[in-house]
């Protein structure tokens, strides 16, 4: 498969985080409310198309549209895809980023029969509104969320031990609603968007190193699932996955047993191109790096990183279609609202006005012209080839 190859406006885009899960203590997250886009999208689009990112993941807020069951509103929707059809940005759409509408059961038969109905409205709306190609994420990331809230008790349905449950409903719902998209538009595409890991032991322990390999697998299961190749009674098959897209931090790469964190340089610690090429090896379809970012000052030398390492995957043949920055704006941590300053523009002002975080903006510059044969640049900044540390990222678990 061709490595150059661009899937959307603009090899770059930007990820509004969407997440809008249920606490363990009951609180509702909602970032595109705490983060000020839903009210300031025109705003935030115009930034995007300003910065040459011509693409971008949002979401559709189910627990926000559908009030009652089988009652729409997509009132909260309306103004952003207007504003990103404006601006010309593509916008990959997700139908449900961990947040159900409340007292909806999760583990019922109605969850896949309500959600199926949801997508079907959406993509009557989004088509409505939006020209040419339209994009979906049905479900993001199940794999974490059926390790959050079905292994851990993390976030809802704060479960513990039911994981591999929890990730085959969310397989059935995802699959139900790509079918009732298609319904309406024959036309959409997907993406699955799922973390990428590595997961080792040292080979000195042979209990730890199969423990780690069954880890390390465990991150494909989802994938499998919709491809109809693991547990095809939820009803998956090979052409439900049309683009797989990997979401990739600074934390996802650990030692078993304990968890601690692989930093470059070290003898285990594998090159993203490796992962990637390993995705690509198995599937053989386009990949997206659906979400990627780090927090701080960390986030320029991590761009770089990241970019290098896919230009290299590229140059072996791996098809990689785009990097998504996510999230491009800054937010309110999950557990205890810290400012997690992870974005390319920071927290909304009373008219909507955000500071750029200006090393990024300039990495992101040089790599959008890198990531462009007809202008690519001369040499690379000296600072973006320096190793980057790992460090917690709230979303890298």
């Amino acid at each position: 498969m061709n490595g150059e190859v661009q899937l959307f406006r603009s090899y770059f885009l930007a990820g509004f985080d969407g997440a809008s899960q249920l606490r363990a203590d009951g609180r509702r997250i909602d970032l595109l409310a705490a983060t000020g886009h839903d009210l300031h999208a025109a705003a935030d689009y115009a930034r995007l198309a300003a910065a040459g990112l011509l693409a971008a993941r949002d979401s559709l807020r189910w627990h926000r549209i559908e009030r009652a069951p089988g009652r729409y509103d997509f009132g909260e929707a309306l103004p952003r895809l207007r504003a990103a059809r404006r601006a010309g940005i593509e916008v990959v759409w997700d139908l449900c980023h961990y947040g159900l509408p409340d007292g909806l059961d999760i583990w019922s038969p109605e969850l896949v029969r309500r959600f199926a109905a949801f997508a079907r409205a959406a993509a009557e709306v989004v088509g409505a509104e939006t020209p040419g190609r339209r994009w979906y994420v049905p479900v993001n990331e199940i794999s974490f969320w059926a390790w959050a809230g079905g292994e851990v008790g993390y976030f809802h349905p704060c479960a513990v031990g039911r994981g591999a449950a929890l990730k085959a409903q969310l397989v059935r719902a995802a699959l139900a609603a790509r079918r009732a998209v298609l319904e309406v538009d024959p036309g959409a595409r997907f993406v699955a968007s799922e973390p990428l890991v590595h997961v080792t032991a040292p080979a000195s322990s042979p209990a730890a190193h199969r423990e780690a390999e069954a880890y390390h697998g465990a991150q494909f299961e989802a994938l499998e699932m919709i491809a109809g190749r693991l547990r095809p009674e939820l009803g998956g098959e090979e052409a439900a996955l049309d683009v797989v897209g990997l979401n990739y931090y600074p934390g996802n790469q650990w030692l078993r047993p304990g968890g601690s964190k692989l930093r470059p340089g070290h003898p285990l610690h594998r090159p993203l191109s490796s992962l990637l090429a390993e995705a690509a090896e198995r599937y053989r379809r386009p990949l997206v790096l659906t979400e990627t970012g780090a927090e701080g000052p960390r986030r320029r030398r991590w761009l770089a990183s990241v970019a290098r390492e896919v230009r290299a995957a590229r140059r072996a043949g791996v098809a990689v279609g785009g990097i998504c920055l996510h999230p491009i704006l800054d937010y309110p941590g999950w557990d205890d609202d810290r400012h997690c300053a992870t974005g390319l523009w920071g927290f909304a002002g009373e008219r909507g006005e955000r500071a750029l975080y200006r090393p990024l903006a300039r990495e992101l510059a040089w790599q959008q012209r890198a990531f462009a044969p007809q202008r690519p640049p001369r040499e690379e900044p000296a600072a973006a080839a320096h190793a980057v540390p790992f460090s917690h990222s709230s979303q890298g678990a």
